[in-house]
């Protein structure tokens, strides 16, 4: 049998199979609720051993895009129940990504009085969708006072606990992709002067926080976490490449302390094997690999030993019989670019199964 497809057991993680559903952000939750469109979307992909949602706002300030959902309201966290209830009964375990966007984001995505606050108040480069006016540049931040940022861990940790409440297997820090907790991380971004700003320890504070404080609240092993070294979306302009591999080995090396499940790498054409090996020497639990593997490439890096788990982003989103087709050595639908954020049905439930496409 392949690797991919057998049993992943741990002291923190029990899957059925190596596949994770990556979190993919699909602009679906109107009003940021969870509806019955999102409950068939995570159910017909339930055959992965580990899905991880959308990534999910902790509070209003967090919801920068269109229509991406939060969790941090009662009315939120009774919306996923039956989210998770869903993918439960499919056998698979399912942890909630939790994404503050930070300064990715623009005031129309937020709600009504609800200010765009970062790191600092430096402006994102480029443009985000708003279904009031269209495309739009970033909205410029307001720089979170010590307070504030005391008071935004504050929120991942009742977020968390919300998600908890909602039957959730465990969280997801979204710590990449250019979003509030990877801005800490970049002195290009990040000019504190307070705790949270300066020398690496101090730019890694809020998140190892956010752990310590929700590991105290939840469990430690209810805890991912998701980096994306020398990553340059969202505008995270480059920093010396020496110290980007002592911030995730520094990471890597707390968060082992602390005993966390995981830690989910969204790899770039940029990053560095040594940047990798020094997380994988520092961090002794669970390793995810993630973006650009096809089934083939994914059981490769199974066997090399590197990884884990292997995280299927677009591969998922075309195919919600992903892991029967793996299994198979099936053709993979291709994913329809034009719909992946649109608000509606299309390009998000009717991608074909096997089984349809042989009735």
């Amino acid at each position: 049998m392949k690797k991919i497809l057998t049993e992943y057991i741990t002291e923190t993680l029990r899957l059925k199979n190596r596949v994770v559903m990556a979190p993919m952000t699909r602009s679906r939750a109107i009003n940021n609720l969870p509806n019955d469109l999102m409950v068939e979307y995570y159910t017909q992909r339930n055959g992965a051993g580990l899905i991880v949602t959308e990534g999910t706002a902790p509070a209003p300030e967090g919801l920068g895009y269109a229509r991406i959902p939060g969790i941090f309201s009662d009315e939120q966290t009774e919306a996923w129940k039956n989210v998770a209830d869903a993918v439960h009964r499919g056998g698979s375990k399912i942890f909630m990504q939790l994404m503050h966007t930070g300064r990715i984001a623009h005031t129309h995505n937020l709600p009504e009085g609800v200010r765009v606050v970062g790191v600092s108040d430096i402006t994102a480069e480029g443009q985000m969708w708003t279904d009031q006016e269209g495309m739009l540049p970033h909205s410029q931040p307001e720089a979170l006072t010590t307070a504030g940022v005391r008071d935004v861990v504050d929120e991942f940790v009742k977020a968390s606990q919300n998600a908890i409440r909602a039957g959730f297997d465990g969280i997801e820090l979204h710590n990449a992709n250019g979003y509030l907790l990877e801005q800490f991380l970049n002195p290009n971004v990040n000019n504190r002067t307070d705790e949270y700003g300066g020398p690496i320890e101090n730019r890694s504070r809020a998140v190892l926080e956010i752990v310590q404080k929700t590991a105290d609240a939840i469990g430690k092993e209810k805890i991912g976490i998701r980096f994306s070294p020398y990553g340059i979306y969202n505008d995270m302009t480059p920093y010396d490449r020496n110290e980007v591999r002592e911030t995730y080995a520094y990471l890597a090396a707390k968060l082992n302390d602390l005993g966390i499940a995981y830690i989910h790498i969204s790899l770039s054409p940029d990053i560095e094997a040594e940047t990798l090996e020094a997380i994988r020497r520092n961090f002794k639990g669970t390793l995810i690999y993630c973006n650009g593997f096809t089934p083939e490439t994914a059981e490769a890096k199974l066997q090399e030993g590197v990884a884990d788990l292997i995280a299927f982003g677009q591969p998922f989103l075309a195919n919600p019989d992903l892991v029967t087709r793996i299994d198979l050595d099936a053709v993979l639908n291709a994913p329809d670019y034009n719909t992946f954020y649109s608000a509606g049905a299309d390009g998000y439930i009717d991608y074909p199964s096997l089984a349809l496409a042989d009735n």
